[in-house]
């Protein structure tokens, strides 16, 4: 699937490469219990792909059950993936011993394609980590077609506390 995606320069090849450390597995559990483990992460049929310090990539299935008109998926439904895969990235290299929950602070997405009767992968990485913020960005593609399209680029923060 990675051959889909855009090429990456140097200096973000360096980023991935990084970032595939491993997540301390206290950090792993609450992800998977808090953020995947939600009702509505659970509702939408949201899945765990990758998940690595500052880099998470999330599956979003398709489902009739969330479209708005026709085939096209639900710009709700596409923004809580974001803020799923954002916040999972956010928890991602946090220290696990000092960490007791996240909420999201500021989200800003920008939807360039519609989604039509495709699963979705949203691909997560850590700009900027400080103390209690974290800075996310995160992109949407359509899975299953001959090119991987990018359906929509979000900017996210996140406060950790």
């Amino acid at each position: 699937m990675s051959s889909l995606f855009p090429a990456l320069s140097s200096a973000a090849s360096a980023a991935v490469a990084a970032s595939t450390a491993f997540v301390d597995a206290r950090i792993r559990q609450t992800v998977e219990q808090v953020l995947m483990g939600s009702p509505v992460a659970r509702a939408l049929g949201i899945r765990l792909d990758v998940l690595a310090v500052d880099q998470v990539e999330l599956l979003l299935p398709f489902s009739a059950a969330n479209v708005t008109v026709g085939d096209v998926v639900h710009g709700g439904v596409i923004a809580t993936l974001i803020d799923v895969a954002g916040a999972a990235a956010a928890a991602s290299g946090a220290d696990a011993g000092n960490l007791r929950g996240g909420a999201t602070s500021s989200l800003n997405i920008q939807f360039l394609e519609a989604a039509r009767a495709v699963s979705l992968r949203a691909v997560a990485n850590v700009v900027r980590r400080g103390r209690r913020q974290v800075v996310s960005e995160v992109s949407v593609y359509a899975e299953g077609t001959d090119e991987a399209g990018l359906v929509a680029k979000a900017l996210m923060s996140s406060t950790l506390f």
